[in-house]
């Protein structure tokens, strides 16, 4: 892990991200802070496919939220990660944006107060995460406007939209105010952002840019070759 990170730094890159907080996350940090680099991004509760849109699971949620949300403010992490969960039989959609939105809302004011972003995680149902009910761009966008939160966002995954609906640039800078981070992969495969897959990264990074993105671009795809080598060419590609 210290390699890589020694490298990760070298590199150029100022923050990683991680999936959870389990119980080697603060060495996990202070590993990453030796080297000059933040943690940015967790994930703020468990389980992906039965998450927010059942009410069932909001006093559960709210709770890990709430203890997300003090480990990432005292820890200097910007977002917490959480999903809708995986389409529930004889709910409607509408239903679900609403439940969806409750449960954030629940969490909304701690989030507020401790200065960290809740980030609604699109992802999609078609390849991935089959059910997966936030999988589209104005379902979540929808959860975002009835929240009615400053730090309640969308994690916006370039890979995961380009397979249910592309347009991503287009949906991205006319929505930059409630994108809280962002995720990149080439598609198809999920792996290096080179000239092997459909997406122009190049372009979609720079056109960010232009539109005064001021987040973090998190990189999640899997090298078919050397890590870190993925790791720099994907770090020039997009710092632009």
């Amino acid at each position: 892990m210290d390699q890589l990170f020694a490298e990760i730094a070298g590199i150029g890159y100022p923050a990683i991200e991680i999936w959870g907080r389990g119980d080697d996350f603060i060495s996990f940090c202070e590993a990453a802070a030796s080297h000059g680099l933040r943690v940015v991004s967790i994930s703020g509760h468990n389980s992906l496919p039965d998450g927010l849109n059942n009410a069932a699971n909001h006093d559960r949620i709210a709770a890990e939220l709430h203890e997300s949300i003090d480990v990432a403010a005292a820890n200097g992490v910007d977002g917490l990660i959480c999903f809708s969960g995986n389409r529930i039989p004889g709910m409607s959609e509408q239903e679900a944006i609403a439940n969806t939105a409750a449960g954030l809302r629940r969490a909304a004011p701690h989030a507020e107060a401790k200065g960290v972003n809740l980030n609604l995680e699109l992802l999609n149902s078609k390849v991935n995460h089959a059910g997966y009910q936030c999988d589209h761009s104005a379902w979540g966008l929808a959860v975002v406007q009835q929240v009615e939160s400053t730090n309640v966002k969308l994690l916006y995954d370039i890979y995961h939209m380009q397979i249910m609906e592309g347009d991503v640039i287009r949906t991205m800078t006319e929505n930059l105010d409630a994108i809280g981070h962002i995720h990149t992969a080439g598609n198809p495969g999920r792996n290096e952002l080179d000239d092997n897959q459909e997406l122009n990264y190049r372009g979609i990074c720079r056109a960010l840019s232009s539109a005064g993105y001021a987040g973090y671009v998190g990189h999640e795809f899997h090298p078919r070759g050397d890590v870190v080598d993925a790791l720099r060419q994907a770090f020039e590609l997009c710092n632009v």
